[in-house]
């Protein structure tokens, strides 16, 4: 059985992996935690009977403890993922990294250079990929079914409620204080898109921008808070009380407080960020995003993200020299067309856990890794991870600047002002 330790006990760590561990105490067990949130590491201490000297208010003092564990888990925000990896692996433990890696190119070669120096396991979160559903996808592509792949339409339509809830309101609508949307939201689209193609990405060229939700766009009687008596609240789809204020026990209404009183959603919506109004928060992420990606071997995929949409889900389709697999996730369809008229709607059968299965897949797939590892097998590398998260790098440094990024050139100037830094 695997040794774990928890960093960040907020919802991925306590109700994705942390959930795992539960119902699979003969794989892994978490014997410690580090939160700065009393609550938060309380309450995951008492899930996973942590005693009290193994919960640790920082995640410095619980890697100082010799011998902690086999593995670390991070489950930090985004901006803070560099340096408690870092530390982890520098101590020796294995890793397992919520995405992204980190919100900047130097740290994800650094993490991944520590990584090859300690021969540690270093895996990162991408659970899409472990689902039925998109290895289900794999499989007919890796098949040929539809010939070779020439070019990809893909679409992470966020959901209007969804982006206003993370991405406006939530923990991921800063740039500063976490990442920008394409790393924050999109690393798994992107991810999947490596996987999926199975090849490296040689040009990029992205567009987009926040278009709508910002002052000035606010109604006439808008407010600071839906519950400050805005003029509009009733007939608003962004509406705090609408979203939050009811008895749901399912996400987001399990965010924004720990108790599912409507006692504790009022007060949540009238203290805390998720009663703000979408129109004046300190959100600078973008609502819309289109990415083109050339492939070393031929395929071009155009790529859209938006905020902007009535359907929380992502959508493709796969242009091929002998037909079409197109896909609609949250249906659970993937429908093959092939060009002699033959067509087939494939739903994958559903597995435990969220992401559609992933969390609890990528956790079996890491501890039956891992204890291959602890018997003197290599690890893998993370190179997957890292080459889709230099895409993602590149596709917004071409949206700010306007410019076509070629990869080869992208990644030695990166690897050139590392070499500078070390100087």
């Amino acid at each position: 059985m695997i040794q774990a330790a928890l960093i960040g006990a907020g919802n991925s760590g306590r109700l994705s992996y942390g959930v795992y561990a539960k119902k699979r105490p003969n794989e892994i067990r978490f014997t410690a935690v580090a939160d700065p949130d009393e609550e938060k590491r309380r309450l995951f201490g008492e899930q996973h009977d942590i005693p009290l000297e193994r919960q640790f208010a920082s995640w410095e003092d619980m890697l100082d403890v010799p011998n902690l564990c086999d593995a670390v888990v991070i489950c930090t925000p985004d901006h803070l993922h560099f340096e408690p990896a870092m530390k982890t692996l520098e101590k020796k433990y294995h890793l397992l990294l919520e995405k992204p890696i980190a919100p900047s190119p130097d740290q994800v070669i650094k993490l991944q250079e520590a990584a090859d120096q300690t021969g540690k396991l270093m895996l990162i979160c991408h659970v899409l990929r472990y689902t039925t559903y998109f290895k289900t996808l794999k499989k007919l592509l890796e098949e040929k079914a539809i010939g070779r792949t020439v070019s990809v339409q893909w679409n992470e339509n966020v959901g209007f409620w969804h982006y206003a809830h993370s991405f406006v309101r939530g923990n991921w609508r800063n740039t500063k204080q976490s990442s920008p949307m394409l790393l924050a939201k999109c690393c798994h689209d992107v991810d999947l898109l490596h996987w999926l193609i199975d090849s490296d990405v040689t040009r990029v060229s992205s567009f987009g921008d926040l278009a709508y939700f910002k002052k000035e766009n606010a109604p006439v009687g808008a407010t600071a808070r839906c519950t400050d008596g805005c003029a509009v609240e009733n007939e608003c789809p962004y509406s705090a009380i609408k979203q939050y204020y009811n008895e749901k026990t399912t996400f987001p209404q399990n965010i924004i407080t720990f108790e599912p009183t409507l006692e504790a959603r009022w007060k949540a919506i009238t203290e805390g960020p998720y009663g703000r109004c979408v129109y004046h928060c300190d959100n600078d992420v973008v609502d819309h995003q289109i990415v083109n990606f050339e492939f070393a071997n031929g395929t071009t995929v155009a790529f859209t993200m938006t905020g902007l949409t009535n359907d929380n889900t992502r959508t493709f389709k796969f242009m091929g020299t002998e037909g079409e697999i197109r896909g609609h996730l949250e249906k659970n369809e993937i429908e093959m067309i092939s060009f002699n008229g033959r067509r087939e709607i494939i739903r994958p059968e559903g597995v435990e856990g969220g992401h559609g299965g992933g969390d609890f897949q990528i956790m079996s797939y890491f501890v039956r890794h891992l204890q291959e590892v602890l018997e003197g097998k290599k690890p893998i590398s993370t190179s997957a991870a890292v080459s889709s998260h230099m895409s993602i790098f590149a596709a917004e440094h071409s949206r700010l600047t306007g410019n076509i990024v070629r990869m080869d050139e992208f990644l030695a100037e990166i690897k050139s002002r590392a070499i500078s830094k070390q100087s």
